[in-house]
């Protein structure tokens, strides 16, 4: 077995901690004593001692300026997030206040819509569209209890959009001019040439049985003829446009893509005719005052009495 010599660490450490206590007690005490010569010898130490010691004091002057730039980029970063949630919100109040101007410059081109003073009109809005590949529509926020009536036209702010072809209580369907099953006569101006106008579910609906195609021109005015009362005349359809296959196509003054509100025209019917008949034999009453009835002749004299 190892013999194990005499241990003189632990009495040399125990040397070294009371010394080094002792020296700071004496710092402690000389540091307050209240003397002008202790100042004096306070003074001259830090001016010997504290420069030598800036090595010591780089780690520390380093390791506060990373907690303070630290703190810095985290009131940054939180500052960032609060832009950037302000960002959000003004996002959202953006689109909500172009979705307003939107709908209120739509309004107001309906409100200066000039028709015939004689119609009257509602404005409905547009709850959807049912636009499919063989039926072009849209369902109305109005109804029968509007006082609505099937058949009668539907604008947007520019132009004809349509007709009503359904209504139900508190809602109607529009049947657009592009649909298939659309057919409206119409007026070619300033020509005056007579069309009908035919949806074949593209945005440029044709215009066929044109009489006199020298006459019609693209950018020509197209407006509602009024023939067969399907529609009142003169309201503005679109203009001429040339298609690509060369056949002469509308372009539509309403506005398709933003559908949202469309005026829905109160048209009243045409006087019936009950008598054709007299119309083409000229039963009428004479016009002026009436004629006086010829003077009965007189008796003859040779007349037996």
């Amino acid at each position: 077995m190892a013999h194990k010599g005499p241990d003189y660490a632990t009495p040399v450490r125990r040397i070294l901690i009371a010394v080094l206590a002792l020296v700071l007690l004496v710092l402690f005490l000389f540091w307050r004593i209240d003397s002008p010569r202790a100042e004096q010898m306070r003074v001259a130490m830090i001016d010997r001692i504290v420069p030598r010691f800036e090595w010591a004091l780089v780690p520390v002057t380093r390791v506060s300026q990373m907690i303070g730039g630290f703190q810095s980029y985290a009131r940054l970063y939180e500052q960032n997030q609060e832009l950037r949630r302000e960002l959000q919100r003004m996002s959202a109040w953006k689109e909500a206040a172009v979705q307003l101007e939107q709908e209120n410059s739509k309004l107001l081109a309906l409100n200066n819509v000039r028709i015939d003073p004689s119609l009257t009109g509602l404005t409905g809005m547009v709850l959807m569209d049912s636009g499919t590949a063989f039926r072009q529509s849209v369902l109305l926020n109005v109804g029968a209890q509007d006082g609505v009536v099937e058949g009668w036209a539907t604008m947007d702010g520019l132009g004809l959009a349509g007709r009503i072809a359904g209504v139900g209580r508190s809602t109607s369907r529009v049947v657009l001019l592009t649909d298939p099953s659309s057919r409206i006569p119409v007026t070619v101006q300033p020509s005056g040439e007579r069309a009908l106008l035919t949806g074949d579910n593209t945005p440029l609906p044709l215009l066929e049985f044109i009489e006199n195609l020298d006459n019609v021109r693209p950018g020509d005015r197209v407006v509602t003829s009024g023939d067969g009362g399907v529609f009142p005349s003169g309201l503005l359809v679109g203009q001429v446009a040339q298609g690509s296959d060369g056949r002469m196509r509308l372009l539509m003054a309403a506005d398709y893509g933003r559908l949202e509100f469309l005026r829905v025209l109160r048209s009243h019917p045409a006087e019936a005719v009950a008598d054709v008949d007299a119309i083409i034999r000229g039963d009428r009453a004479p016009i002026g005052p009436e004629m006086p009835a010829p003077d009965p002749e007189p008796a003859s004299a040779d007349a037996a009495p």
